[in-house]
């Protein structure tokens, strides 16, 4: 695989990706209903709407490729990657409000407020955290003990000790740019610090229970969960990079919302405090760690690699 810079002027190397294992997500998707009455028809349509909206589903697919890295079948933990699938959507949902980044398009559609207005959006992410708790809990078969394990360490992953608390830095935090420069700045500085820690709950640890919440499914004992522990934290954090390179290097179409975005609102991102060119360079430095991570791994962990290499190398 070539490492061509991430947003950059030449074309990343073809890389592949488990499209059995989306393909698997999507159509457990597809089939989820969740209103039983007439009467709250309307929600399950605008909960749907955005569930449905497309995307590679990495998070997902990340759970079914460590089920198959530890040699179990995808399909014995699906309940799972489709509760977390849920409980993403639902986090889109609320991010795209006017209350929060307040975007009108995601994955080149109309937001779920745009479409069904502030209140039944709000209903939809809603109901689609409580749906997936019913999910994860009904249908996801497995030992007790390791159930509740494997639900903790999802509930734990977006809470205020994660995505919940992510997003409240993100949108409390004003920091300056390191360097107006165009220097490398330092990874010591505070502001360099606090945007990793920001990342880390906001988009990391969500990433991280796609692998951990399989682990304790599957009952791995301590010290062979290291490897697929660091490859999950690296992972998170070489996305959240891409991302913020393709809000400054991506077209609307390729984005499927207005480039841009993250300057508009201000935000603190890795190309803000660092510049582009050590951005893509960071990004290639969390796509090795997570390989080389890999490479400790008792099992097969190719579709992991796999996936690791598309969000390295993708275009949006």
């Amino acid at each position: 695989m070539s490492d061509a810079p991430v947003g950059g002027r030449t074309a990343p190397s073809v890389t592949t990706y488990p499209d059995d294992l989306q393909n698997l997500v999507e159509r457990c998707l597809g089939g989820l209903r969740f209103a039983t009455i007439p009467e709250t028809e309307g929600l399950d349509e605008a909960m749907r709407y955005s569930l449905l909206a497309g995307g590679k589903r990495i998070r997902p697919v990340l759970a079914l490729a460590t089920a198959r890295s530890l040699g179990a079948e995808p399909e014995s933990v699906l309940p799972a990657a489709t509760a977390i699938e849920l409980i993403h959507t639902y986090s889109l949902i609320h991010d795209d409000l006017p209350a929060m980044d307040d975007d009108e398009l995601r994955r080149g559609r109309p937001t779920s407020h745009v479409m069904f207005g502030e209140n039944v959006a709000i209903l939809a992410g809603d109901g689609l955290f409580a749906e997936a708790l019913h999910l994860f809990t009904e249908r996801q078969r497995g030992a007790p003990a390791a159930v509740l394990a494997a639900l903790g360490e999802l509930l734990g992953a977006v809470g205020v000790d994660g995505m919940v608390g992510g997003q409240y830095m993100d949108v409390t935090t004003s920091l300056p740019a390191v360097s107006s420069s165009p220097a490398p700045a330092t990874a010591g500085s505070e502001a360099a610090d606090r945007l990793r820690r920001l990342h880390a709950l906001k988009t990391g640890r969500l990433i991280a229970a796609s692998v951990c919440v399989v682990l304790a499914l599957e009952g791995v004992a301590e010290p062979e969960t290291i490897p697929y522990r660091r490859f999950a934290d690296e992972l998170g954090v070489l996305f959240q990079i891409v991302d913020d390179i393709l809000d400054v290097t991506g077209s609307d179409e390729e984005l499927g919302k207005p480039r841009g975005s993250d300057e508009r609102h201000g935000k603190v991102t890795y190309v803000s405090v660092f510049g582009l060119e050590r951005a893509r360079e960071l990004a290639g430095e969390s796509h090795r760690k997570a390989q080389e991570a890999l490479s400790a791994v008792s099992g097969d962990p190719r579709d992991l690699s796999q996936i690791a290499d598309f969000i390295y190398t993708r275009h949006a």
